[in-house]
Protein backbone atom coordinates (compact mmCIF):
# COMPACT_ATOMS: atom_id res chain seq x y z
CA UNK A 1 0.00 0.00 0.00
CA UNK A 2 1.29 3.70 -0.70
CA UNK A 3 1.00 5.93 1.64
CA UNK A 4 1.25 9.59 1.65
CA UNK A 5 1.62 12.09 4.44
CA UNK A 6 0.74 15.50 4.68
CA UNK A 7 2.77 18.11 6.95
CA UNK A 8 2.50 22.24 6.85
CA UNK A 9 6.49 22.21 7.77
CA UNK A 10 9.08 20.92 8.72
CA UNK A 11 11.55 23.39 9.38
CA UNK A 12 10.93 23.22 13.56
CA UNK A 13 11.01 20.08 14.95
CA UNK A 14 8.32 19.70 18.12
CA UNK A 15 6.07 16.86 18.80
CA UNK A 16 3.72 16.96 15.81
CA UNK A 17 6.49 16.38 13.19
CA UNK A 18 8.65 13.77 15.43
CA UNK A 19 4.86 12.32 14.61
CA UNK A 20 4.66 13.00 11.20
CA UNK A 21 8.29 11.57 10.72
CA UNK A 22 7.66 8.16 12.92
CA UNK A 23 4.14 7.53 10.96
CA UNK A 24 6.10 7.87 7.63
CA UNK A 25 9.15 5.28 9.20
CA UNK A 26 6.48 3.28 10.12
CA UNK A 27 4.38 2.91 6.67
CA UNK A 28 7.70 3.99 4.78
CA UNK A 29 5.45 6.65 3.65
CA UNK A 30 6.17 9.49 1.82
CA UNK A 31 5.73 13.06 3.40
CA UNK A 32 4.47 16.31 1.43
CA UNK A 33 5.33 19.54 2.98
CA UNK A 34 6.58 22.80 2.31
CA UNK A 35 9.59 24.04 4.51
CA UNK A 36 12.07 21.50 5.32
CA UNK A 37 15.08 21.55 7.64
CA UNK A 38 17.01 18.48 7.11
CA UNK A 39 19.99 19.66 9.81
CA UNK A 40 17.30 19.62 12.18
CA UNK A 41 15.82 16.32 10.64
CA UNK A 42 18.75 14.61 11.06
CA UNK A 43 19.50 15.81 14.67
CA UNK A 44 16.37 13.98 15.78
CA UNK A 45 17.40 11.36 14.70
CA UNK A 46 15.09 11.12 11.66
CA UNK A 47 17.80 11.01 8.61
CA UNK A 48 16.21 8.13 6.98
CA UNK A 49 13.20 9.84 6.39
CA UNK A 50 14.98 12.28 3.80
CA UNK A 51 14.12 10.69 0.60
CA UNK A 52 10.62 10.40 1.71
CA UNK A 53 10.58 14.53 2.03
CA UNK A 54 8.50 16.44 -0.68
CA UNK A 55 8.28 19.58 -0.38
CA UNK A 56 5.33 21.14 -2.47
CA UNK A 57 6.91 24.93 -2.36
CA UNK A 58 8.24 27.49 0.23
CA UNK A 59 6.10 29.61 2.76
CA UNK A 60 6.59 32.63 4.78
CA UNK A 61 8.40 31.74 8.30
CA UNK A 62 5.84 34.75 9.78
CA UNK A 63 2.20 34.02 10.82
CA UNK A 64 -0.14 34.88 9.93
CA UNK A 65 0.95 34.38 6.11
CA UNK A 66 2.90 31.02 7.46
CA UNK A 67 -0.45 29.29 7.98
CA UNK A 68 -2.32 30.93 5.26
CA UNK A 69 -0.49 29.89 2.55
CA UNK A 70 0.03 26.45 3.87
CA UNK A 71 -3.77 25.80 3.91
CA UNK A 72 -3.78 27.17 0.15
CA UNK A 73 -1.40 24.87 -1.07
CA UNK A 74 -2.62 21.92 0.31
CA UNK A 75 -5.72 22.69 -0.41
CA UNK A 76 -4.69 22.86 -4.23
CA UNK A 77 -2.97 19.70 -4.03
CA UNK A 78 -3.83 16.57 -5.43
CA UNK A 79 -2.39 13.42 -5.79
CA UNK A 80 -5.34 11.11 -6.24
CA UNK A 81 -4.66 7.87 -8.09
CA UNK A 82 -0.54 8.11 -7.30
CA UNK A 83 -1.02 6.38 -3.82
CA UNK A 84 -3.72 3.97 -1.78
CA UNK A 85 -4.32 6.09 1.14
CA UNK A 86 -3.25 9.26 2.48
CA UNK A 87 -2.85 10.71 6.53
CA UNK A 88 -3.19 14.57 7.41
CA UNK A 89 -0.63 14.52 10.40
CA UNK A 90 -0.30 18.21 10.57
CA UNK A 91 -3.49 20.35 11.46
CA UNK A 92 -2.64 23.12 8.78
CA UNK A 93 -2.51 21.08 6.13
CA UNK A 94 -6.02 20.25 6.01
CA UNK A 95 -7.29 21.38 3.03
CA UNK A 96 -5.40 18.02 1.44
CA UNK A 97 -8.81 16.36 2.63
CA UNK A 98 -10.42 18.26 -0.13
CA UNK A 99 -9.34 16.10 -2.97
CA UNK A 100 -7.07 13.08 -1.57
CA UNK A 101 -9.00 10.03 -0.57
CA UNK A 102 -9.33 7.83 1.63
CA UNK A 103 -7.80 10.04 4.14
CA UNK A 104 -7.26 10.11 7.26
CA UNK A 105 -6.41 13.07 9.51
CA UNK A 106 -4.36 12.06 13.18
CA UNK A 107 -5.63 15.67 14.65
CA UNK A 108 -2.77 17.40 16.85
CA UNK A 109 -4.97 20.40 18.34
CA UNK A 110 -6.74 20.68 16.40
CA UNK A 111 -5.61 24.05 15.31
CA UNK A 112 -5.33 25.78 18.74
CA UNK A 113 -4.20 29.27 17.52
CA UNK A 114 -8.09 29.10 16.09
CA UNK A 115 -9.85 27.88 18.58
CA UNK A 116 -8.32 26.44 22.07
CA UNK A 117 -5.81 29.06 22.39
CA UNK A 118 -7.10 32.39 20.16
CA UNK A 119 -8.02 34.48 23.25
CA UNK A 120 -4.06 34.08 24.22
CA UNK A 121 -2.55 34.76 21.16
CA UNK A 122 -4.66 37.65 20.56
CA UNK A 123 -4.19 39.01 23.59
CA UNK A 124 -0.33 38.51 24.40
CA UNK A 125 1.13 38.00 21.30
CA UNK A 126 -0.54 40.96 19.15
CA UNK A 127 -0.49 44.94 19.60
CA UNK A 128 -3.76 46.25 20.18
CA UNK A 129 -4.07 47.32 16.41
CA UNK A 130 -3.79 43.96 15.01
CA UNK A 131 -6.43 42.42 17.16
CA UNK A 132 -9.10 43.37 15.15
CA UNK A 133 -7.86 42.07 11.99
CA UNK A 134 -6.80 39.46 13.68
CA UNK A 135 -10.53 38.49 14.84
CA UNK A 136 -11.53 38.49 11.25
CA UNK A 137 -8.38 36.18 10.28
CA UNK A 138 -9.99 33.54 12.89
CA UNK A 139 -12.89 33.88 11.90
CA UNK A 140 -12.71 33.50 8.46
CA UNK A 141 -9.86 30.25 8.39
CA UNK A 142 -12.25 28.88 11.10
CA UNK A 143 -15.60 29.09 8.29
CA UNK A 144 -12.30 27.14 5.68
CA UNK A 145 -11.51 24.39 8.02
CA UNK A 146 -14.69 23.45 8.95
CA UNK A 147 -15.54 23.01 5.09
CA UNK A 148 -12.17 21.49 4.24
CA UNK A 149 -12.50 19.05 7.39
CA UNK A 150 -16.03 17.57 5.58
CA UNK A 151 -14.01 15.79 3.24
CA UNK A 152 -12.30 14.00 6.37
CA UNK A 153 -13.19 10.06 5.70
CA UNK A 154 -11.88 9.04 9.41
CA UNK A 155 -10.91 11.03 12.57
CA UNK A 156 -7.99 10.25 14.39
CA UNK A 157 -6.54 12.20 17.74
CA UNK A 158 -4.10 11.96 20.02
CA UNK A 159 -5.66 12.20 22.76
CA UNK A 160 -9.19 12.45 25.18
CA UNK A 161 -8.76 15.51 25.56
CA UNK A 162 -8.14 16.32 21.81
CA UNK A 163 -11.39 13.91 21.30
CA UNK A 164 -13.47 16.44 22.91
CA UNK A 165 -12.24 19.57 21.36
CA UNK A 166 -13.28 17.22 17.77
CA UNK A 167 -16.20 16.82 18.84
CA UNK A 168 -17.09 20.53 20.01
CA UNK A 169 -16.23 22.25 16.98
CA UNK A 170 -16.61 20.07 14.20
CA UNK A 171 -19.29 17.70 15.96
CA UNK A 172 -17.33 14.45 14.26
CA UNK A 173 -16.29 11.48 16.84
CA UNK A 174 -12.73 10.92 16.80
CA UNK A 175 -10.57 7.67 17.65
CA UNK A 176 -7.83 8.16 20.10
CA UNK A 177 -4.22 6.59 19.30
CA UNK A 178 -1.86 7.76 21.53
CA UNK A 179 1.59 9.53 19.70
CA UNK A 180 4.41 7.01 19.65
CA UNK A 181 7.30 7.14 21.89
CA UNK A 182 10.26 5.22 20.47
CA UNK A 183 10.65 4.02 24.61
CA UNK A 184 13.77 1.82 23.52
CA UNK A 185 15.95 4.82 22.39
CA UNK A 186 15.68 6.29 26.27
CA UNK A 187 18.20 5.70 29.26
CA UNK A 188 18.19 5.72 33.22
CA UNK A 189 21.24 6.78 34.37
CA UNK A 190 22.26 8.44 37.64
CA UNK A 191 20.78 11.80 38.17
CA UNK A 192 23.37 14.76 38.04
CA UNK A 193 21.51 17.19 40.26
CA UNK A 194 19.43 19.17 38.13
CA UNK A 195 15.85 19.08 36.91
CA UNK A 196 14.69 19.32 33.11
CA UNK A 197 11.94 20.90 31.25
CA UNK A 198 11.66 20.40 27.56
CA UNK A 199 9.60 23.07 25.44
CA UNK A 200 8.45 24.64 22.43
CA UNK A 201 8.85 28.48 23.75
CA UNK A 202 5.02 29.55 23.18
CA UNK A 203 3.24 31.22 25.81
CA UNK A 204 0.77 28.31 26.73
CA UNK A 205 3.86 26.42 28.22
CA UNK A 206 4.03 28.71 30.82
CA UNK A 207 7.62 28.67 31.65
CA UNK A 208 7.73 32.00 33.41
CA UNK A 209 6.13 29.69 36.36
CA UNK A 210 9.25 27.60 36.21
CA UNK A 211 11.78 30.29 36.26
CA UNK A 212 9.80 31.78 39.39
CA UNK A 213 9.66 28.36 41.09
CA UNK A 214 13.74 27.84 40.81
CA UNK A 215 14.49 31.50 41.80
CA UNK A 216 12.83 30.58 44.88
CA UNK A 217 15.03 27.87 45.41
CA UNK A 218 18.47 28.83 44.50
CA UNK A 219 19.59 25.49 45.80
CA UNK A 220 18.28 23.65 42.88
CA UNK A 221 19.17 23.45 39.23
CA UNK A 222 16.77 23.59 36.17
CA UNK A 223 18.21 22.72 32.76
CA UNK A 224 15.03 23.98 29.88
CA UNK A 225 15.13 22.47 26.35
CA UNK A 226 13.18 24.82 23.95
CA UNK A 227 12.78 25.17 20.35
CA UNK A 228 11.19 27.98 18.84
CA UNK A 229 10.31 29.28 15.82
CA UNK A 230 13.16 32.01 14.12
CA UNK A 231 11.80 35.04 12.82
CA UNK A 232 7.96 34.43 14.57
CA UNK A 233 7.53 37.63 16.30
CA UNK A 234 5.91 35.76 18.98
CA UNK A 235 8.21 32.88 19.55
CA UNK A 236 11.24 35.62 19.38
CA UNK A 237 9.58 38.19 21.64
CA UNK A 238 8.67 35.32 23.87
CA UNK A 239 12.18 33.53 24.03
CA UNK A 240 13.82 37.48 25.01
CA UNK A 241 11.26 37.60 27.59
CA UNK A 242 12.62 34.10 29.30
CA UNK A 243 15.84 35.14 28.87
CA UNK A 244 15.51 38.47 31.04
CA UNK A 245 13.87 36.54 33.73
CA UNK A 246 15.86 33.64 34.17
CA UNK A 247 17.80 33.43 37.17
CA UNK A 248 21.29 32.31 37.60
CA UNK A 249 20.44 28.54 38.85
CA UNK A 250 18.43 27.86 35.38
CA UNK A 251 20.11 27.00 31.99
CA UNK A 252 18.37 27.83 28.81
CA UNK A 253 19.37 25.66 25.91
CA UNK A 254 17.98 26.26 22.41
CA UNK A 255 17.89 23.58 19.70
CA UNK A 256 19.49 20.28 21.49
CA UNK A 257 20.33 17.61 19.20
CA UNK A 258 18.46 14.52 19.76
CA UNK A 259 21.08 12.80 21.44
CA UNK A 260 21.85 15.86 23.83
CA UNK A 261 17.96 15.36 24.64
CA UNK A 262 18.08 12.06 25.55
CA UNK A 263 21.30 12.41 27.65
CA UNK A 264 19.58 15.24 29.33
CA UNK A 265 16.88 12.81 29.82
CA UNK A 266 18.80 10.34 31.55
CA UNK A 267 21.25 12.45 33.56
CA UNK A 268 18.20 14.34 35.12
CA UNK A 269 16.40 14.33 38.54
CA UNK A 270 13.30 14.52 37.16
CA UNK A 271 11.07 16.71 34.24
CA UNK A 272 9.01 19.20 35.17
CA UNK A 273 6.06 21.28 32.70
CA UNK A 274 3.78 23.53 33.00
CA UNK A 275 1.82 23.68 29.58
CA UNK A 276 -1.72 24.80 29.94
CA UNK A 277 -4.21 22.72 28.67
CA UNK A 278 -1.68 20.49 27.26
CA UNK A 279 -3.13 18.58 23.68
CA UNK A 280 -1.21 15.43 24.88
CA UNK A 281 2.48 15.89 25.81
CA UNK A 282 5.11 13.56 24.79
CA UNK A 283 7.87 14.76 26.69
CA UNK A 284 5.55 13.35 29.83
CA UNK A 285 6.25 10.21 28.07
CA UNK A 286 9.77 10.30 27.05
CA UNK A 287 10.88 11.23 30.68
CA UNK A 288 8.88 8.45 32.05
CA UNK A 289 10.65 6.11 29.51
CA UNK A 290 14.50 7.59 31.19
CA UNK A 291 12.41 6.39 34.60
CA UNK A 292 12.35 9.89 35.49
CA UNK A 293 9.08 10.87 37.69
CA UNK A 294 6.96 13.68 36.14
CA UNK A 295 5.62 16.77 37.52
CA UNK A 296 2.66 18.30 35.30
CA UNK A 297 0.00 20.06 35.54
CA UNK A 298 -3.81 18.00 36.52
CA UNK A 299 -5.11 18.80 33.01
CA UNK A 300 -5.15 18.24 29.64
CA UNK A 301 -3.38 15.09 28.08
CA UNK A 302 -1.31 14.71 31.02
CA UNK A 303 -3.84 13.19 33.23
CA UNK A 304 -4.01 10.33 30.25
CA UNK A 305 -0.04 9.91 30.78
CA UNK A 306 1.13 10.57 34.02
CA UNK A 307 -0.28 8.19 37.66
CA UNK A 308 -0.24 10.33 40.36
CA UNK A 309 1.88 9.29 42.75
CA UNK A 310 3.49 6.28 40.97
CA UNK A 311 4.84 8.17 37.99
CA UNK A 312 4.87 11.58 39.63
CA UNK A 313 2.66 14.57 40.75
CA UNK A 314 0.08 16.18 39.11
CA UNK A 315 -0.34 19.41 40.40
CA UNK A 316 -3.49 21.50 40.66
CA UNK A 317 -3.84 24.96 39.96
CA UNK A 318 -0.54 24.90 38.69
CA UNK A 319 1.38 28.20 39.88
CA UNK A 320 4.90 28.48 41.28
CA UNK A 321 4.52 27.55 44.60
CA UNK A 322 2.71 24.60 44.10
CA UNK A 323 5.48 23.23 41.54
CA UNK A 324 8.19 24.29 44.29
CA UNK A 325 6.33 22.22 46.74
CA UNK A 326 6.27 18.98 44.14
CA UNK A 327 9.65 19.79 43.43
CA UNK A 328 10.84 19.34 47.02
CA UNK A 329 8.44 16.24 47.87
CA UNK A 330 9.50 14.40 44.86
CA UNK A 331 13.86 15.24 46.09
CA UNK A 332 12.64 13.95 49.53
CA UNK A 333 11.10 11.14 48.52
CA UNK A 334 14.59 9.87 46.01
CA UNK A 335 16.80 10.77 48.96
CA UNK A 336 15.42 7.69 50.76
CA UNK A 337 14.66 5.72 47.83
CA UNK A 338 16.73 7.05 44.57
CA UNK A 339 15.04 3.95 42.39
CA UNK A 340 11.67 4.82 43.61
CA UNK A 341 9.84 6.02 40.45
CA UNK A 342 12.31 4.21 37.85
CA UNK A 343 9.94 0.96 36.93
CA UNK A 344 6.68 2.46 37.08
CA UNK A 345 8.06 4.78 34.87
CA UNK A 346 9.03 2.58 32.35
CA UNK A 347 6.57 0.45 32.68
CA UNK A 348 3.97 2.98 31.67
CA UNK A 349 5.79 4.69 29.05
CA UNK A 350 5.44 1.24 27.29
CA UNK A 351 1.99 1.82 27.23
CA UNK A 352 2.89 4.33 24.41
CA UNK A 353 5.78 2.90 22.16
CA UNK A 354 5.74 3.39 18.57
CA UNK A 355 5.67 -0.26 17.51
CA UNK A 356 2.00 0.11 19.07
CA UNK A 357 1.16 3.48 17.61
CA UNK A 358 1.89 1.85 14.37
CA UNK A 359 -0.18 -1.29 14.55
CA UNK A 360 -3.04 0.84 15.75
CA UNK A 361 -2.59 3.57 12.77
CA UNK A 362 -2.35 0.85 9.99
CA UNK A 363 -5.46 -1.00 11.55
CA UNK A 364 -7.24 2.17 11.04
CA UNK A 365 -5.88 3.05 7.84
CA UNK A 366 -7.95 2.11 4.42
Amino acid sequence: MKTAIFHQALDNIGGAEIVTLTLARGLEADIYTTNINREKIIAFGFEDILPRLRSIGQIPVKAPFRQQLALRKFRSLDLSGQYDRFVISGDWAVGAAVNNHPNVWYAHGPLDELWEFKNQVRGEALAWWMRPIFDIWTATNRKLVKRYARHVDRWVCNSKNVRKRILKIFGSEATVIYPPIETNHYRYEKPKGYWLSVNRLVGHKRIEIQLEAFRNMPDKRLVIAGSYEKGARQFESYKQKLERLKPENVTLLHWVSDEELKTLYAECIGFLTTAEREDFGMTAVEAMAAGKPVIAPDDGGYRESVIQDKTGVLVHEMDAERLAEAVKTIDLKLQSDPLRYRDACCARAKEFDADTFIKKMNSLLP
